[in-house]
């Protein structure tokens, strides 16, 4: 297979492996990965499995034809990528090894030599040419061992990647990328979000147009949406609305109780409802679809003065990975003492930003009046905001909404006639009760401040501290007249046919634009409610919450150069190009100040 004109594919598919690394089941197989970059010198990324070695060594010899290679890239030390060193040595004994220090300590532990008359190490920003392909090194300690190095070509700018974008499955698996990488990376990165979200950030300087993982396909086309979702996975953030029921049940009467509760959140609005009984399931796919849903819930019978062993286990999992920022809900049963409840919220004390509900449901060996109340109450808990969503079951006049106005960021989403646009402002001001009057002031340069003075009609939707930065990146760092904002998502719509925000808001209002003040560099629009509907009791992120705990820290120290104001992305080099636009959020050079 053909990466582009002088790279080739030369891994291998694994189909006779049951569990990958003797735990996660792997039904349409893994693939070992490996490269070859043909050019004045050779390089070949990465060897395979064991199991593999002369079905790698023939790829490899067919891709080469005559030549030998030059240099042997290690970036991952796992057995099943470095499997192959010696006997690749054996056959091209003249070839360097080309890996981290860490890397080189390890071939010593695990093959008794470490290589030394063949070995090139390399560091972060180390670089390495072929010819007319230029490498470069980046250092990607504990994504997901501290030795790994991933590698960008900058001629056809190709990423190797290591494990990072990953998937099981073979790369001619006919199947949707998200459901197995998310599986893989939750259970095999998930714990280290942290070291890929610093990785993430090295990544977003680079033209990047292709990702060559050592699992699963090459990704060449849409690379933002892969790109999104290992954000959301290494920061913690749920991708969708919905809830996750994990129970165990002893002789029926628990899981008698989820399939009611289930059937009560679907017909409370719940987007999305997933059931796993732990005894039964696939483990790693109940522990993905926790993090996958914004919502958990747990129900399981007190054990031993314990909980069920399944349903332990499953926390561990959750934990070990660092579960967090989501609701979590819980059902106990027992027939005398019920400890349950109590056990799983210690278990979970030391995750962080979980919201647990005011409601947890005991029931005593089986569902009677009282613990039939508490399913109804739960479900209210845990439905509120979907019903406030649905035109049939919201309240569109709710003027409590208006207490979500203070010194806040919120969303402003306008359309012009052909598609749907959104800014982030942080003016909106309540003037008048007696009618009710809302201030919303735009800068004029502000592709939305011309589309609503031609419209006249706007929403205001009032963000909680819940919304990552991506929001801030996708709203306000590019100008609606050349980007569509809602491309990449399905979004819901007030009776004036704007859109309001699916996610990561705690309440919205229509307006209509009654007058408008001219400010010079600005426009104010002064406006009546139309609409106003209150979704959740999350709290409005204000301008100083979002400068301390969401707007990315630029990490400057030991660095010179020039620090984005509005982003943070760092540019290393005197002096800053006049014409230079900040690849994170597109500001010029203006924007840009020196790190001192």
């Amino acid at each position: 297979m053909k990466i582009s004109n002088d790279i080739q594919y030369v891994g291998v598919n694994d189909r006779t492996t049951d569990l990958f690394e003797g735990q996660y089941a792997v039904p349409n197989g893994i693939s070992y990965n490996s490269y070859v970059i043909l050019d004045e010198k050779i390089a070949v990324m990465d060897t395979v499995d064991a199991n593999f070695t002369h079905q790698w060594l023939d790829n490899l010899q067919n891709a080469l034809g005559s030549r030998k290679p030059d240099y042997l890239i290690i970036q991952h030390m796992e057995p099943d990528h470095s499997a192959n060193i010696q006997n690749f040595l054996k056959t091209y004994p003249t070839a360097k090894i080309v890996s981290s220090a860490k890397a080189f300590a390890m071939m010593q532990n695990f093959f008794g030599t470490d290589f030394s008359d063949n070995r090139l190490v390399v560091g972060e920003g180390d670089t390495l040419s072929l010819g007319k392909h230029q490498l470069t090194f980046v250092t990607a300690p504990m994504v997901h061992w501290p030795e790994v190095i991933v590698t960008y070509d900058s001629t056809d700018k190709v990423l190797f990647s290591a494990d990072g974008f990953g998937k099981f499955g073979t790369p001619d698996t006919d199947e949707p990328w998200a459901d197995e990488a998310r599986r893989y990376f939750i259970g095999i990165v998930g714990k280290y979000g942290a070291q890929v979200q610093a990785l993430l950030k090295k990544a977003a300087g680079l033209d990047i147009q292709t990702i060559c993982p050592l699992h699963g396909p090459v990704l060449t086309e849409n690379l933002g949406y892969y790109l999104n979702l290992y954000d959301t996975w290494s920061s913690y953030r749920s991708e969708e609305e919905g809830i996750v029921i994990a129970y165990t049940s002893v002789y029926g009467n628990t899981k008698k109780a989820v399939l009611q509760f289930a059937d009560k959140l679907k017909a409370n609005g719940c987007p999305a409802v997933v059931l796993h009984d732990l005894a039964r399931c696939d483990l790693s796919q109940a522990v993905a679809d926790a993090f996958r849903y914004s919502k958990l819930v747990l129900a399981t019978t007190t054990y031993n003065a314990d909980i069920f062993p399944f349903m332990r286990s499953f926390i561990d999992h959750l934990t070990e990975r660092n579960f967090s920022n989501r609701t979590v809900a819980l059902i106990e049963n027992g027939s005398w003492a019920p400890l349950a409840a109590k056990v799983m919220r210690g278990m979970l004390e030391k995750s962080k930003n979980l919201t647990f509900t005011d409601t947890t449901v005991r029931i005593l060996s089986a569902l009677n009046d009282d613990s039939k109340k508490q399913l109804e109450a739960l479900t209210e808990e845990l439905c509120r905001e979907y019903l406030a969503r649905r035109d049939e079951t919201a309240n569109k006049n709710d003027l409590t909404a208006l207490f979500r106005i203070g010194y806040g960021l919120y969303v402003v989403t306008s359309n012009d006639g052909k598609k749907d646009n959104g800014l982030i402002v942080n003016t909106v001001t309540q003037v008048t009760s007696t009618p009710n009057r809302i201030a919303v002031t735009i800068n004029k340069e502000n592709y939305s401040h011309h589309v609503i003075k031609q419209t006249g009609i706007l929403n205001i939707n009032c963000l909680t501290v819940e919304a990552p930065f991506s929001v801030f990146e996708k709203f306000g760092f590019a100008s609606g007249r050349s980007v569509d904002k809602f491309a990449d998502c399905t979004p819901l719509r007030s009776d004036n046919g704007l859109v309001f925000l699916p996610r990561y808001i705690n309440a919205f209002m229509s307006l209509k634009v009654e007058q408008y003040v001219d400010l010079d560099t600005h426009g104010m629009f002064i406006c009546a409610v139309t609409e106003a509907r209150v979704i959740s009791d999350k709290e409005t992120m204000t301008y100083s919450y979002y400068q301390s705990n969401v707007k990315p820290k630029p990490q400057t120290e030991g660095k010179k150069g020039y620090v984005c104001k509005i982003c943070g992305y760092v540019y290393e080099g005197d002096p800053l190009p006049e014409d230079f636009v900040c690849p994170l959020c597109k500001h010029g050079a203006a924007d840009f100040e020196p790190i001192k």
